[in-house]
């Protein structure tokens, strides 16, 4: 009997709130972003809604203002991983979905942090693939500007090849631990990564086992050509923006069609458009908290917003906010956001006000404002259309818009038969309905015996 296809959640929680006016609404801790105990409740209560993971995006410099992560209450907060690691053995089945930079880390430092949080929590951790894209973060990091984009996706697309290299260092059952002879490994099942290519040399082997899951889940987010290229290669989840299903739809058919062309399953690669949802159980009392969260912009954060979406070169000096977003020459940081942006202000119509409101709480990804069947038709809609396997949630307020969408949504989309009702394994790979890695040495030996 073939198991029905549910709806995949990831929660993308950052602790100072989605929206860029987040900290100032009377339900937010003001201290939220660095407040430890704060990312506990966050990740009980996302794992009471039965959420596949906890998502955590990661800058590698400070925004000012509103910023391309958006608000003033992010100015500051805690490294993804190390996050996790503290907040894995408070929870039993959520996974933990970190980001990591392969412009600004080595493979091994990386490969090496996450195979440790896959163990720490039991099978449950995934590594969110980017290649950082601001000056600000080349400052901080040796350089005067940032790598061209085409470099940056290079670099990674190795990058990624090199950590599943080191992350296939131990078989699987490489360890015998066995007291009575005295042997603890099989050498014969610990291999060297051997790595020499146009960016990195490595040895290996690493020093750090696989998990219950084989090694964490990988997940882009990239759009623009070199974005998808890496993803379809690599990726196993993609988290994407798109403000309707027709743009939704080519994305998901494009990704499904050149992972086909590169040999992968095109169902082992779930596609996840981020969702904001304002839930209410009326029209009216969603829109008011609509309204109520927009009220709290200040007008500097959102033109700082704005200014870091279009790739950080804008200036609004003297402008009309209430006129169109002006003209801007593309950069070399985020193409497909900086295309986006331009996108939602055309096609709206909207002044540089009205366009920095409707992304304040999303950065670029849709926002939806209804009741939970409201919301559940969109969601259900993009998901039965081609044009999403799940969605990453973006609450615009936290804790009460993660609250509002586990008490009013989850059990609308349960009722209809979209979504699980308890967790179906303890590892990240399960709940997502993704295969065991097979290591390639396992790989080569399976071939090898069957050839003989």
């Amino acid at each position: 009997m073939t198991q029905t296809r549910k709806i995949r959640l990831g929660a993308f929680l950052p602790g100072g709130g989605q929206h860029i006016a987040a900290w100032r609404h009377p339900d937010s801790p003001v201290d939220g972003a660095t407040s430890f105990d704060f990312h506990v409740r966050l990740a009980q209560e996302a794992e009471r809604g039965l959420f596949d993971a906890y998502f955590l995006a990661d800058g590698l410099a400070i925004a000012f203002g509103g910023g391309v992560e958006g608000g003033n209450a992010k100015i500051a907060g805690f490294e993804p991983v190390t996050l996790f690691s503290a907040l894995a053995p408070l929870t039993k089945n959520l996974g933990f979905i970190a980001t990591a930079s392969t412009t600004y880390e080595e493979p091994y430092n990386l490969a090496r942090k996450f195979a440790s949080l896959d163990l720490i929590s039991d099978g449950r951790a995934g590594w969110n693939v980017v290649t950082t894209a601001t000056d600000g973060a080349a400052h901080n990091f040796n350089l005067d500007q940032q790598h061209p984009h085409a470099f940056r996706y290079a670099r990674a697309a190795e990058h990624v090849d090199v950590v599943k290299k080191l992350w296939d260092s131990f078989e699987d059952d490489a360890f015998i631990r066995d007291k009575a002879s005295g042997r603890f490994f099989d050498p014969d099942k610990v291999h060297a990564t051997d790595h020499k290519g146009t960016h990195f040399k490595v040895k290996g082997p690493l020093n750090v086992s696989r998990s219950p899951q084989g090694h964490p889940v990988i997940v882009q987010a990239g759009q623009s050509e070199d974005g998808r290229g890496l993803a379809a290669a690599t990726a196993e989840v993609i988290f994407t923006a798109h403000q309707k299903l027709e743009t939704a739809q080519e994305f998901y058919r494009d990704i499904k069609a050149r992972a086909r062309g590169l040999g992968r399953n095109p169902d082992h690669i779930l596609i996840m458009p981020g969702v904001s949802p304002f839930v209410g159980r009326t029209e009216e009392e969603a829109r008011e908290k609509y309204e109520r969260l927009t009220s709290l912009i200040l007008e500097e954060d959102g033109i700082a917003l704005i200014r870091g979406l279009t790739g950080g070169t804008l200036d609004l000096t003297g402008v009309d906010l209430d006129g169109p977003l002006p003209p801007v020459p593309p950069t070399e940081g985020m193409k497909s956001r900086q295309a986006l942006i331009r996108q939602i202000a055309d096609e709206n119509d909207f002044s540089i006000r009205q366009l920095y409101q409707w992304v304040a709480s999303a950065r670029g990804h849709f926002t939806v404002v209804g009741t939970p069947t409201q919301i559940v038709d969109t969601l259900e809609t993009w998901f039965t259309n081609e044009g999403a396997d799940g969605f990453n949630i973006l609450p615009p307020w936290l804790p009460t818009g993660l609250t509002d969408f586990v008490d009013l949504v989850i059990p609308e989309l349960q009722r209809r038969g979209l979504f699980r009702t308890a967790y179906e394994g303890r590892t990240l790979r399960e709940n997502l309905g993704l295969p065991f890695p097979e290591t390639r040495w396992a790989a080569l030996r399976r071939t090898t015996h069957a050839a003989e």
